[in-house]
């Protein structure tokens, strides 16, 4: 059974750092690509960013561009997702989400990700 377990948010100022982490298991790690979304309330989930399989191809949403870094380490089975200038507008559900890599080398699209995490809470306030 896959699972993708986020940890990592919390509440923070505006200015202030996180490190989200996503530990994935019953999946071959490499086999897959991994992609942070965000979902703030009343609003539809966007992507934040997405690392392939090997980890030498990145792709950031233009929001969070220059502020946020996606990694991942695959002898550990975990993405990282850290987040940098944290802004008010940064406050959301983040999810990790796993793509086979045979579908192609990566997607924005929520539809197109096969796994998902449960979710875990950023909360920017002043």
């Amino acid at each position: 059974q896959v699972q993708l377990v986020e940890s990592g948010g919390g509440l923070v100022q505006p200015g202030d750092s996180l490190r989200l982490s996503c530990a994935a298991s019953g999946l071959t790690f490499t086999s897959v690509a991994m992609a942070w979304f965000r979902q703030a309330p009343g609003k539809e989930r966007e992507f934040a960013a997405v690392i392939t399989w090997s980890g030498r191809t990145t792709y950031y949403a233009d929001s969070v561009k220059g502020r946020f870094t996606i990694s991942r380490d695959n002898a550990k089975n975990t993405v990282y997702l850290q987040m940098n200038s944290l802004k008010l507008e940064d406050t959301a559900i983040y999810y990790c989400a796993a793509r086979w890599a045979y579908r192609g080398t990566y997607s924005i699209g929520p539809n197109e990700y096969d796994y998902w995490g449960q979710g875990t809470q950023v909360t920017v306030s002043s």
